[in-house]
């Protein structure tokens, strides 16, 4: 079959068309920088139950949104670092975290990860068990993993 100079163009432009396309939806992501995602959002959760202060405001970003399970009021950066601070204040402290399942995307400087978790916490010698599902945004800013926002519920 003889493809002329004209069809041979038009299968290229489809070509990187189509590979354009798998690049921007993040099927290019690499192994690498999806462990380094992992790793942030690992950081985050320890952190927070730290109150390690220092750590959270390197990766919670002053526009951060979230929204948790069971409260009509939707938080902000300065209220997720004053109930990390509450939360070593009372006496809490991190004895689990485990997130079961995790799905991840990511498309360019941004990556969606889809978990479920389960989170022990002792406090005043009581231990409490708490699991659900949560949905966290990261940024990538300044060549940083950040964690945006998330979404949790927990499971009944």
């Amino acid at each position: 079959m003889n493809v002329s100079r004209g069809m041979k163009a038009i299968y290229a432009v489809v070509f990187t068309v189509c590979v354009a396309t798998l690049l921007a939806a993040g099927l290019h992501a690499r192994p690498d920088e999806r462990s380094e995602v992992m790793k942030v959002r690992e950081e985050v959760w320890r952190s927070w139950f730290a109150n390690d202060r220092k750590a959270l405001e390197k990766l919670i970003p002053a526009d951060t949104i979230v929204i948790s399970s069971g409260n009509l009021h939707w938080k902000n950066q300065a209220e997720v670092f004053e109930t990390a601070a509450k939360f070593q204040a009372d006496g809490g402290k991190l004895t689990r975290l485990e997130f079961p399942r995790t799905e991840m995307q990511i498309y360019g400087d941004a990556a969606i990860i889809y978990s479920q978790y389960v989170v022990e916490t002792e406090m005043g010698g009581k231990r409490s068990l708490e699991s659900g599902r949560v949905t966290e945004i990261f940024v990538r800013r300044n060549g940083q993993w950040m964690n945006s926002g998330w979404h949790t519920d927990t499971e009944k």
